[in-house]
């Protein structure tokens, strides 16, 4: 993953437009950029946001074509894809987290980031919906529509994944190695929608391994079905994806923030929920 400290900026080099990305010859380092351009600004204005989403879809559908249709159907082309961007994805180390954001610290910031990753994907939902009403207007770019799909998944996914490696921060939980060893520890993280304790056996390696690359598959292909929502004709798709969206990411950090409480304030761990006769009172309980 890549880490920004300080100004959060990158090595040196010329800043780029927000929607300018480095073309490459199979398409491949051009689909991790615009995912990592599509989690790193929090203030794309829709327009933008609209275009590169756009783009990712074109290459989305060259790069499934070559796939395979079993490789896309089981989802293992879109679990590939994610692996492969999340070296791109822009990770802020604490001090950045602490500029960025006014000197918030502890549950203020992580709040903080939680209401913007939930802004996030609320508008990549929004610029989807909005795509799908082009679509349904004119019934021939529908072809394109899987592809919108998987590019609304995958950059969904890389804003929890960005989020849940900067809450980590946070909570001072340091996963220390190469950027794709804690690449795969977020990438597992977000699959399994546990926090990552580095005192645990196996939390830290240096690739997804097979278990978890399945997690990551079937996760990816639950996301994958909610954003069918925003498919619906008109703009009722846009609405229907962002409210959709914006549920799952706040749902994820709490479950991700109870996790990280355990480790770091050493709170205990949640009690697990009754069983459906204790909570509700059997039918023979006359409660």
């Amino acid at each position: 993953m890549r880490r920004l400290t300080g100004s959060g900026r990158r090595v040196a080099g010329e800043e780029r437009r927000p929607d300018e990305v480095e073309p490459s010859g199979d398409g491949s380092t051009e689909l991790g950029e615009l995912i990592g351009r599509l989690t790193a600004d929090e203030h794309l204005d829709r327009e933008t946001r609209g275009r590169l989403l756009g783009r990712l879809a074109g290459l989305l559908g060259q790069n499934a074509r070559r796939a395979g249709a079993a490789g896309v159907a089981r989802g293992r082309w879109l679990t590939d894809v994610l692996v492969e961007a999340a070296p791109h994805i822009p990770i802020r180390d604490l001090e950045t987290l602490q500029a960025h954001h006014h000197g918030l610290m502890g549950e203020e910031l992580a709040d903080r980031l939680v209401t913007v990753a939930a802004n996030s994907t609320t508008a990549v939902g929004a610029a989807g919906g909005a795509l799908a009403a082009v679509e349904f207007a004119a019934p021939p770019l529908l072809l394109t529509a899987p592809a919108q799909l998987a590019a609304e998944t995958l950059v969904v996914a890389a804003i929890e994944v960005k989020m849940i490696a900067e809450l980590h921060e946070v909570y001072d939980i340091r996963v220390q190695g190469t950027g794709t060893a804690r690449g795969a520890a977020f990438l597992t993280s977000w699959a399994r929608q546990r926090g990552v304790n580095p005192l645990e056996t196996g939390s830290l390696t240096s690739a997804v391994g097979t278990a978890a690359k399945s997690a990551l598959r079937n996760r990816l292909l639950r996301t994958f079905g909610r954003t069918l929502g925003t498919m619906g004709p008109f703009l009722t798709g846009a609405a229907a994806g962002a409210a959709l969206n914006r549920s799952a990411t706040k749902a994820l950090a709490a479950k991700i923030r109870r996790d990280l409480a355990v480790v770091y304030r050493g709170d205990d761990p949640p009690d697990p929920p009754d069983p459906p006769a204790a909570r509700h009172g059997s039918p023979r309980s006359g409660r």
